[in-house]
């Protein structure tokens, strides 16, 4: 659905009553140095600052906030795949580094974990062989002899290796094939790593259209779904009642264009919830986009690519709506020149007013004032 540059932006919809009251903290996927914690109102109630760049952050419970900045400046290539960046980093509230990993093949997700170690996604070239062997994905004059694969380490917080997985030791690649109409830079493109409450990996592959869960001790896949059911999937989640929330792009999808937010029970494999626009289409993100279950039993839903932010009841009626007023310059084109003009963003995450984090805090968006005025909608 097209958008004039007319259409507003900022909080566009909110019915107080039916909401999950917080804080939502958002970042631009590409070309921002801030990330930007909001009120219900669509107020800016504070901000983090990275000269790094922040391509994606979230909160941790005493109030730091991890990010990943922007891509390095070489890669082997890996900086020009969407996701790429240079560093993990954790900033204190005030925005100063307090802990820092620093690898030029880190990519799009981490987790802290209980233990004060951090899950990080990496690229990593895969063998000629390997290579090879992977079926799809659309030939080109270019193809490299050696493809990216997806890795997830755990890191020590002195940095060093404590845990390993490869993806591609754990992949048919038959079976686990590239969708014909992607390039062969990469096999998988993982996208987003969590874990669930018994430590093993949530995981998710754009190009194989497939999310799984990943018994950690063993390395093999206890779930493994997707493929014919959903298309170029982001960000699934473990819920309370064992279910998986995730973000179905729909990019590339044979039957028609549009996104979806599907709950899927992982012990049959079933879709028991999901949420489409009406008109369909009036819902989509090609990339990007996440979607998590709020204490109250609603959705926020970030519709990545517009830059979309919106909450959802259980029965799909939507109750805030907010639109990303911060607009920076996307991925270079090919000549060099900047990319075009985007508001899109990577996740959300909303926080409730009781969050550990928000203790002590000055959260008042009066301080936030200039920024407020500039960026309110029209009315």
């Amino acid at each position: 659905m097209g958008w004039s540059t007319h259409h507003p932006t900022g909080l566009i919809h909110y019915s107080p009553q039916h909401c999950y009251r917080g804080y939502t903290l958002s970042t631009n996927t590409r070309g921002s140095n801030y990330a930007d914690l909001i009120d219900m109102e669509g107020r800016m109630c504070h901000r983090w600052h990275s000269d790094e760049g922040i391509g994606y952050a979230h909160l941790l419970p005493y109030g730091n906030l991890l990010i990943r900045t922007a891509p390095p400046a070489d890669a082997g290539g890996a900086e020009k795949i969407g996701g790429s960046s240079a560093a993990i980093l954790e900033l204190d509230w005030d925005g100063s580094v307090v802990w820092e990993y620093r690898n030029p093949m880190v990519h799009h997700d981490y987790e802290r974990l209980p233990n004060g170690n951090t899950l990080v996604l990496l690229f990593e070239n895969l063998s000629p062989e390997m290579t090879a062997s992977i079926r799809g994905g659309a030939p080109g004059d270019s193809d490299p002899e050696s493809m990216f694969g997806d890795t997830v380490q755990e890191i020590a917080p002195d940095g060093s290796i404590v845990y390993e997985w490869k993806a591609w030791e754990h992949l048919d690649p038959e079976e686990d094939a590239i969708c014909p109409l992607e390039d062969r830079t990469e096999w998988t493109h993982g996208n987003s790593l969590k874990i669930t409450p018994e430590g093993d990996l949530i995981v998710s592959y754009r190009r194989i259209s497939t999310v799984g869960i990943v018994d950690k001790a063993s390395g093999n896949f206890r779930w493994k779904w997707g493929r014919g059911e959903i298309s170029h999937p982001h960000h699934p989640t473990y819920l309370s009642n064992g279910n998986i929330l995730l973000f179905d792009n729909g990019f590339h999808r044979p039957l028609g264009t549009y996104s979806r937010v599907v709950e899927v029970n992982p012990a049959t494999s079933e879709i028991v919830w999901e949420y489409r626009g009406q008109p369909a289409i009036s819902f989509y993100s090609q990339a990007t986009s996440s979607a998590e279950r709020l204490p109250n039993g609603n959705t926020l839903i970030c519709e990545g690519t517009p830059g979309r932010i919106f909450e959802v009841t259980a029965n799909k009626e939507v109750v805030w709506e907010y639109i990303n007023p911060f607009f920076t310059h996307g991925q270079p084109q090919a000549s060099g020149a900047p990319g075009e003009y985007i508001n899109s963003l990577f996740r959300s995450h909303r926080y409730g007013p009781e969050f550990s984090a928000f203790k002590g805090r000055d959260l008042d968006p009066a301080r936030y004032a200039n920024l407020n005025r500039l960026y309110a909608p029209a009315r």
